[in-house]
């Protein structure tokens, strides 16, 4: 067997050389080995003691937060939105959350239960284990202050449950035990009953009218440097518009870069190096990634 062999019942349900522009919302990226949508736990812990020893695992939800190269992914991509997506209350103000579960579906759902503060979970443009494994914020909220603990499944196919405690966390950066992904979390929030949809509403029209969330993005592309904000770096570098290919600096929100409907994963990432560069040299601050960027380099 090679490196991508899989068991019989698996090779019919897995797709091969799946292009990762199809998963991600910036719509570009080249094809993974192995795609796989596992139907529940159960599933994916068969699928990952099937692997070759060795094989590359990565996860991925709603492919928001997500550059993937031109040359795609070696090795296996497990999707996880639509599948882990148990959302139950167990007590008065703790929620357990699958990691398939998309942020915004969270806070409505804690709004209806009444607790929060949960509305920021709406403008996170992706699931529970992506903010989970990057500490996901927005609007002065940040995922991890509410976990109480989370339930992960290693590359053996091993479920485990760990506190809290088990990880270090902090801004838009969690590490914690190596080659272990997110299954879901329980969620600690406080008793709010007067919170109402209409706090939703007006954080997400804020968003709307503050981001270019009609455009193809993936979201924040930079964290925000220590008592600054990256966006206003980046327009004060008269970056806004600037473009390479199909990809371009969004007019309306600088730390978003969007693409046009033709652009290929290195116009994005050599735009991202362009921004990058240009702020330091003009603002002498190095803007680091909040976006990750995966996959092989197409060599022409």
């Amino acid at each position: 067997m090679n490196a991508l062999s899989l068991p019989p019942d698996f090779e019919a349900r897995v797709k091969r050389d799946e292009l990762m522009s199809k998963h991600t919302s910036w719509h570009v990226g080249g094809p993974a080995d192995l795609f796989f949508s596992p139907l529940d736990v159960t599933d994916v812990s068969g699928f990952l003691q099937g692997l070759q020893p060795g094989t590359p695992v990565m996860w991925i939800g709603l492919g928001s937060n997500l550059l993937v190269r031109d040359g795609g992914i070696r090795g296996a991509v497990i999707e996880t939105h639509g599948i882990f997506d148990e959302l139950e209350r167990r007590n008065d103000n703790e929620v357990w959350c699958g990691s398939g579960v998309a942020c915004a579906k969270l806070a409505k759902q804690c709004i209806k239960w009444g607790l929060g503060p949960a509305e920021f979970f709406a403008g996170i443009p992706g699931t529970l284990g992506g903010a989970l494994a990057m500490n996901a914020g927005a609007f002065g909220g940040e995922t991890w202050r509410h976990v109480v603990s989370v339930a992960t499944i290693d590359r053996h196919g091993v479920r485990h449950e760990r506190p809290a405690s088990d990880y270090s966390v902090g801004y838009r950066h969690v590490a914690g035990p190596k080659d272990e992904w997110f299954l879901g979390a329980l969620l600690r929030f406080e008793l709010r009953p007067g919170v109402s949809n209409d706090d939703i509403r007006q954080l997400l029209a804020k968003r709307k009218a503050t981001q270019p969330i009609q455009e193809w993005s993936c979201g924040s592309v930079f964290t925000n440097p220590p008592g600054n904000h990256a966006a206003r770096l980046i327009e004060g570098c008269g970056l806004k518009g600037f473009r390479i290919g199909g990809a371009r600096v969004s007019e309306m929100h600088a730390n978003f870069i969007v693409n046009d409907g033709t652009a290929t994963a290195d116009d994005i990432e050599k735009l991202i190096r362009h921004v990058q560069q240009t702020v330091e040299q003009k603002q002498g601050v190095r803007l680091n990634t909040e976006v990750r960027i995966v996959g092989e380099v197409v060599h022409g």
